[in-house]
């Protein structure tokens, strides 16, 4: 069943067929009729029986789930289901504190997922605002403004500048009407309308200008159009419908963090099971070995890694939003870390979606520049040798004179801030006269305007008709094509001089192939009687006063942000609806592209003929133009079927597929649609390019920090496991109690795992290659570690607790002894963890205070317990002499010093290498 077909909110299929399939390939008046309406609209009664039969006008909005879901949603891990038989385990055999531990650890890391992720949907909702919440409406004959939600079908919506379209409408009227319809077609420049015409059946959605799509804006112009389809059955509605309810990918830190949860469980349950036959063969007790078998399955098992995970990704997630990226799912913040290729929009995301004038030409004469960007009248306008001065002063008065006159849009300045509204061409061409000291009201009320030829995309130009010292004057901007033909003059230095056509076409082509939009400007006297009707006829022998390049101008970090991208080993991508030339030009700027041939446009996709030929096409883009909005969707699965991790930028609900299938969605916060914000998983709050590059340095250091955790936990827990295996198999007794066991787990790495997720990044997360998202938690340098650490403070500790019962102490005076020096190998070796490979000497102490504050903390808890009685009797240790504790910390220092020769050790074997 397809969307245009399903009842409900969408619509319903009887009322649907009733209606046109095709209204852009009918006129208006059979429209509708079709729709049984007229173009007085429908009377109130008639409209309430169709809404009460198909149902409001609005997307159907998924629910978030509740703070319910979210929080059992936390537990839906692994590593949790393995700390859940811990403390059943510990349950069963009535060890009551180690089962209130772990369950104190499950539902603290629960309420810290639950509070970010919460807090996160409630942010990503606050961003919705999709269609306008009223609309002007005939019913009975009269205008009136209702919520948009109540339309239906065979309403008749009246459209001014400024208007979001409310549903599909099939045009009736319009007058010098624009839309921007990027958020649906991609497209960046407002298309013209035309209400009279009647298209083919087969007319591309883009190119359907009898019709205003649901979610579009008016830009410029007034319009009328009979509602087609609401809700599920717009253009926008087919798009969110075939998103809706397709899972997203799983994270790759989930299935890293699956596979290593899977490896450490089944290493673990070996190591307890092989423990317990050693232990039951020298004798021990059933239960005394099943109570030690669980305690060294809990220590070993890292089960502080879920409240330091989720706290990483926290951290993680409150530094992106402080860098303007929203995290949707607690589990997405590491996502964009990992990310091989990115594939983002141009219009507003590496631009700064304001057209502007960067360049005058007046006919002969080297290019004139002019400086500032966007609506703020803040620049200069720069000749060759300086300020224009003397007759190019007067020149320059003179474009600007027509460039405000022929223009229908508003600058102005209120509460502190500049703003516009109209087309975006006439806004920029004031903003540049503004720059010359010519403002629109100051020059109408020199030049009042007679009469005016609004711009039509058939004609390529507008036209005002002003007095000027008492004479009709004509100024005329628009396609230079057309003015040229339209000109017997040309405004230069020497003065006013014949026409050079060859000469201007030169100089406006040179200017079309920097990626400027050419423009020209003219003027001239007309002759038309007082009765007579200003038109296209009474344009001749005018005077060309110039050309003006206009292009929307980079946003001033996009080419540092795509550079640091590719530092980062990430390739980046432009993908776009542009001209070729536009696109091609802005590649060059961003060094994006080089030539052409780094230059893939929509149709070449369009006859790839066979997914190898698409690949290959792929494969060689940086900059793609011309892209239909589907093509987007083959672009991403191309880049995945070579082995990319994509991520991709969009703001449009055309875009909504692409963000889904990608394994990183990224949504504009500002220009953004509610479908495109629902089908991704991060919404870049500002729109901008250096954002994304943001989140993915955020991101890696959320990994690494991560890493960094794991590391300190495994590591810990493999000493723990080397030092209970050597005393076993050399049959000694066992040199800590199971207590003293679950409070050395405790009094380590309590607080300071979660303080490692703490640590800032180190300077070079874009320095680094993006790690494969198939790569092991458990790579070789982490093993290496582990294996490193693990055997020295194992094997040390083995060697102190041997020395002590042979020097003639108790057994419990060497368990004491060896718990203690654990404690301080432990709480030494968390600045170990700190970095991989740079050293401890050259990271400052104070770059994290709360792991410092943390560890000396949990030292002093340990000291503590020592000269407390109650808790010294139930953990069996007592206080040491200060020559002990001095002795025992040189011997825990040896951790510090084993790590750094081998963190020299590896970055002397890896110089020249991309860190990992």
């Amino acid at each position: 069943m397809s969307n245009r077909q399903q009842a409900g909110p969408g619509g319903s299929p009887d009322l649907e067929r009733e209606g046109p399939a095709a209204p852009h390939a009918l006129p208006g008046e059979e429209v509708l009729a079709s729709l049984k309406s007229s173009r007085h609209g429908l009377s109130t009664a008639e409209a309430a029986a169709r809404l009460e039969t198909v149902g409001p006008n609005r997307l159907p909005q998924p629910r978030p789930p509740g703070m319910g879901v979210v929080f059992l949603r936390q537990f839906a891990s692994p590593l949790i289901y393995v700390l859940m038989a811990a403390a059943l385990l510990s349950l069963a055999i009535q060890h009551w504190s180690d089962a209130l531990f772990i369950g104190a650890v499950l539902l603290i890391n629960a309420l810290i997922g639950t509070v970010q992720e919460f807090s996160a949907q409630r942010a990503a909702s606050a961003l919705s605002a999709l269609v306008t919440t009223c609309s002007r409406v005939l019913r009975d004959s009269e205008a009136y403004e209702i919520d948009a939600t109540g339309l239906v079908r065979g309403d008749v919506v009246l459209l001014e500048t400024g208007d979001r379209v409310p549903a599909d409408l099939r045009l009736l009227a319009s007058q010098d009407l624009l839309l921007d319809e990027s958020l649906l077609t991609g497209e960046s420049l407002a298309v013209p309308k035309d209400a009279d015409l009647v298209l083919p059946e087969e007319t591309p959605l883009a190119e359907r200008r009898n019709m205003a799509f649901a979610g579009t804006l008016v830009t410029r112009g007034h319009g009328q159009g009979v509602v087609v389809a609401t809700a599920l059955n717009t253009e926008l509605g087919r798009i969110a419908a075939d998103v809706m309810g397709q899972a997203m990918g799983e994270a790759p830190l989930m299935l890293r963090m699956e596979r290593f949860t899977r490896k450490v469980a089944i290493l673990v349950g070996i190591a307890a099971l092989v423990m317990a036959v050693v232990a039951l063969g020298r004798g021990m007790h059933y239960s005394d070995v099943f109570m030690l078998a669980v305690a060294l399955a809990v220590s070993v098992i890292p089960e502080g890694l879920p409240v330091a995970l989720t706290v990483a990704l926290a951290i993680g997630m409150r530094r992106m939003a402080r860098r303007n990226v929203i995290i949707r799912r607690l589990v997405a913040v590491e996502a964009l870390g990992s990310c091989t290729y990115v594939a983002t929009d141009k219009t507003g995301t590496l631009t700064v979606n304001q057209l502007t004038v960067r360049r005058i030409l007046l006919p002969g004469q080297p290019p004139w520049e002019v400086t500032g960007e966007g609506i703020v009248p803040e620049g200069l306008i720069r000749t060759p040798s300086g300020t224009p001065g003397g007759i190019e002063e007067t020149l320059l008065e003179r474009l600007c004179r027509a460039a405000v006159l022929a223009n229908g849009a508003f600058l102005g300045h209120r509460d502190q801030a500049w703003t516009a509204h109209g087309d975006a061409v006439d806004v920029a061409l004031l903003v540049m006269a503004h720059k010359a000291g010519i403002t629109r009201q100051e020059t109408l009320n020199a030049y009042p305007e007679l009469a005016e030829i609004p711009f039509e995309s058939d004609r390529l130009f507008a036209a005002s008709l002003n007095e000027v010292e008492g004479e009709p004057h004509a100024f005329v901007k628009g396609a230079y094509e057309r003015l040229l033909a339209m000109c017997s003059r040309m405004a230069t230095l020497e003065g006013d001089v014949p026409l050079d056509r060859k000469r201007v076409e030169e100089q406006a082509t040179a200017l079309a192939r920097q990626g400027y939009r050419v423009l020209a400007l003219a003027s001239g006297p007309v002759d038309i009687g007082p009765d007579e009707a200003f038109d296209e006829t009474h344009l001749h022998d005018l005077t060309l006063l110039g050309l003006v390049g206009m292009i929307d101008p980079l946003r001033p970090e996009a080419k540092p942000a795509i550079a640091a991208c590719r530092q980062a080993g990430i390739e980046v991508a432009m993908v776009t609806g542009d001209h070729p030339v536009t696109a091609l030009a802005i590649g060059r700027e961003l060094e994006l592209a080089s030539d052409g041939e780094e230059l893939v446009t929509g149709p070449e996709l369009r006859e790839a003929e066979d997914e190898g030929a698409l690949d290959a096409l792929v494969r060689r883009a940086r900059v793609f133009a011309r892209v239909e909005p589907h093509q987007k969707l083959d672009i991403v699965r191309s880049l995945q079927r070579q082995g990319h991790f994509v991520a991709v930028s969009g703001d449009g609900a055309n875009d909504a597929p692409a963000l889904r299938a990608a394994q990183v969605g990224i949504a504009m916060g500002r220009s953004g649609t509610d479908v495109a914000r629902e089908s991704a998983e991060l919404i870049i709050t500002d729109d901008n390019f250096a954002s994304i590059v943001a989140g993915v340095e955020e991101g890696r250091i959320a990994y690494a920090n991560v890493r960094k955790v794991i590391f300190l936990l495994i590591s810990t827990g493999a000493a723990e496991l080397v030092l209970f295996t050597l005393a076993l198999f050399t049959g000694q007794p066992l040199p800590l109690l199971a207590v003293q066991l679950l409070w050395l787990n405790l009094v380590t790495n309590g607080i300071q795992d979660v303080a490692l997720a703490f640590e800032p990044g180190e300077g070079d997360e874009l320095k680094r290659p993006p790690r494969p998202p198939n790569e092991p938690v458990f790579d070789r340098i982490m093993i290496e570690r582990v294996v490193v650490s693990a055997l020295t403070i194992g094997v040390l500790a083995f060697a102190l607790y041997q020395w002590l019962l042979r020097s003639g102490f108790s057994l419990e005076e060497a368990r004491n002894g060896t718990l203690l020096l654990m404690v301080l190998f432990e709480n030494i070796h968390v600045f170990n963890s700190r970095s991989e490979t740079r050293s401890v000497f050259g990271m400052s102490l104070l770059g994290n205070p709360i792991l410092l504050i943390g560890t000396l903390l949990a030292q002093a808890v340990h000291i503590g317990a020592m000269y407390t009685p109650w808790i010294s009797d139930v953990l069996s240790i007592q206080p040491v002499s200060p020559q002990h504790w001095l002795q025992l910390l040189g011997i825990a220092l040896t951790v510090l010093v084993v790590m750094e020769l081998h963190k020299l050790s590896w970055r002397l074997r890896h110089r020249g290498e991309g860190k990992r």
